[in-house]
């Protein structure tokens, strides 16, 4: 299940092409030598990594962490088929990355965080870095160690200024956009108590939900992701002490929990969670859905008819997790995955908009407590604004 490898890769191709309007530009890659010593290491052993772009202007004390998103693996065969890639191994990892939407450093692009300190964490452990193994496998040599990842790059940016932060944000999309919101309590309590902190999930809230055949699928593989990656123990302790470590991946059962800010980026139609969690290749063997994941308007009304379902218990499930006032919530009629690291869908003159606010408006407004964001859309296709994902037909759900 790797939800963004391909994204990333159209997003670097994207930013080649367009470089010379410079809707994004490009990073060089930091290596965490340090933290090898104490293996806080990715899936094949090598170091973790980030690209950061300093601050500049009023935004020199100011931080913003994006963290990388690429889905899981959930036993050893998954694991290995992940170790020799960017999502297992920083030595396969592009030495520069596009910067661009909530990672631009162009006001016209990003007017809240363009002269922040941007930081782009990479992803290379396959747990929304929370797993902690101490023993390796001889013959795997499988190294399972998000939560010490993660960690260390903190360790590593608090020493680079981050320790005198005034505003920070803790952001991610998808896999990352749940691992923001695992580790928005402690990546507030990494911070000056002065500063202003508040998380970003973009695209990482996922579900609890049955697939179509009435299987529970996506439970009894976050269930393997934990037991795999030893995560029991790194999961907010407000929900393991209640329910199985398996469950506490899921936003639903811990976001209540969280008393940092937190500001929920979600299509309700969300593209991955209806490719992978919705309708999975296992409980379409027939390929009935095939054209449909494609592209949301190939859908029989019988399917849009289910996946209007999908948005309902969504939708209920966000409602039921919490209500609270500090929650942000932008939740659109799309069908997509990941709204905040593409220039068009973040900031520009046809991004999707909701209550008249593009999507770095209302986030931007949230975070500075410059009003309150709480939207939730009507059902599809009633949002003309949207930029709806079209995957390609090798494209792997």
């Amino acid at each position: 299940m790797e939800d963004t490898a391909s994204f990333s890769w159209f997003h670097t191709i994207f930013c080649a092409l367009f470089l010379l309007r410079v809707d994004c530009s490009f990073v060089n890659i930091t290596y965490v030598q340090s933290a090898v010593a104490k293996g806080a290491v990715c899936l094949d052993g090598s170091p973790p990594a980030y690209h950061l772009s300093r601050g500049f202007g009023s935004g020199i004390h100011n931080w913003l962490i994006q963290i990388e998103g690429g889905g899981w693996c959930n036993n050893i065969s998954t694991c290995l088929a992940r170790k020799n890639t960017r999502l297992g191994s920083s030595n396969q990892m592009a030495k520069q990355i596009a910067f661009s939407g909530i990672l631009s450093n162009r006001q016209s692009f990003n007017p809240d965080f363009y002269n922040w300190n941007r930081v782009k964490v990479r992803y290379c452990d396959g747990s929304s870095f929370t797993g902690d193994v101490a023993r390796v496998n001889p013959v795997t040599k499988l190294h399972y160690r998000g939560e010490r990842i993660w960690a260390a790059i903190m360790e590593d940016l608090l020493t680079k200024g981050m320790d005198r932060a005034e505003n920070a944000l803790l952001s991610g999309c998808s896999a990352g956009g749940l691992t923001s919101i695992l580790h928005c309590e402690k990546f507030r309590d990494l911070l000056p108590v002065s500063a202003r902190v508040k998380c970003l999930s973009d695209a990482g809230f996922f579900i609890n939900v049955k697939d179509i055949t009435g299987s529970e699928h996506i439970k009894g593989f976050f269930n393997d992701v934990v037991t795999t990656h030893g995560s029991a123990k790194n999961l907010p302790s407000s929900c393991t002490s209640r329910l199985s470590p398996g469950m506490c991946l899921f936003p639903q059962y811990s976001v209540r929990q969280i008393q940092t800010p937190l500001f929920i980026l979600n299509a309700a139609y969300d593209s991955w969670q209806i490719r992978n969690i919705l309708v999975p290749g296992v409980a379409d063997p027939h390929e009935l859905w095939h054209d449909c994941k494609l592209d949301i308007k190939q859908c029989s009304s019988s399917q849009i008819h289910i996946m209007q379902g999908f948005r309902g218990q969504f939708l209920r499930t966000l409602t039921e997790s919490g209500n609270s006032s500090s929650t942000g919530l932008f939740i659109n009629s799309c069908y997509s995955h990941c709204q905040s690291e593409m220039q068009e869908t973040w900031f520009r003159y046809d991004s999707p908009i909701l209550g008249n606010k593009t999507i770095a408006e209302a986030v931007g407004d949230c975070f500075y407590s410059r009003s309150s964001f709480r939207e939730i859309d009507c059902p599809y296709p009633c949002n003309p604004s949207c930029l709806n994902n079209i995957f390609e037909i090798h494209s792997g759900a």
